[in-house]
């Protein structure tokens, strides 16, 4: 079953939250981080993937604040729209809707965050400043290397396609010699591999990620 519903954040700004839940009791709950385009269909399918495999799973509409409702797909057009929203969002401001979003569902199990692209590099800033959830899976998040000082404070997981123009591999190392404990993946992928709506989608990348996700989700939900 998927519904969206609103939510009001600590600073009383409303935003919507697509939940997708399971039929049986929950294993959990993760929490998706969207990309620059919105919680639109690629973003909801995965919260569908999850709630199928046993898990609430539920997507802020962390746009909102700038422009309710806003959703889009891949086309060139769209990326520029996407990019626009970007030059005026504040990721800090983010982890306001993002805990808001977790409050309201830790009562149904342990919550874990999973994020792409943008949301990839929210899911990982998180997770330096909240220990309070399980665990944190970050998938290509452009962001994330300007933030390897900052050591998560719970298991966390991170997903890199090595030809992907706008993360250099080499960023990426750095973030491997600053923090050599955490688990970085690369894969023969560009940017957004995961994105079956996608051009870079990239099948055997994104199943191999994917069962590197829910291998963690799963152990730490246990």
């Amino acid at each position: 079953m998927a519904q969206t519903i609103e939510l009001t954040a600590s600073d009383q700004h409303r935003f919507a939250l697509y939940i997708a839940e399971p039929t049986q009791t929950p294993k959990g709950v993760v929490v998706v981080l969207q990309e620059i385009f919105g919680v639109n269909s690629h973003i909801r399918s995965v919260c569908d993937q999850l709630a199928e495999a046993g898990y609430v799973a539920a997507a802020p509409a962390l746009f909102d604040r700038l422009e309710p409702g806003f959703e889009t797909g891949y086309e060139p057009d769209d990326v520029a729209l996407g990019r626009q929203m970007m030059g005026q969002f504040n990721l800090d401001t983010a982890m306001i809707d993002i805990t808001a979003c977790i409050d309201h569902l830790k009562e149904k199990g342990s919550v874990s965050v999973m994020g792409f692209c943008l949301g990839g590099s929210l899911a990982y800033k998180f997770a330096t400043q909240n220990a309070d959830i399980a665990c944190a899976v970050g998938y290509y998040g452009g962001r994330i290397p300007d933030m390897a000082d900052d050591a998560p404070l719970c298991p966390t997981t991170l997903h890199f396609g090595e030809q992907d123009a706008g993360i250099p591999m080499a960023n990426v190392d750095i973030l491997r010699s600053k923090q050599p404990n955490l688990p970085i993946y690369t894969y023969t992928a560009g940017h957004g591999f995961n994105c079956d709506q996608r051009g870079s989608y990239e099948p055997d990348s994104a199943k191999l990620a994917w069962e590197r996700t829910m291998a963690l989700i799963a152990k730490v939900s246990a």
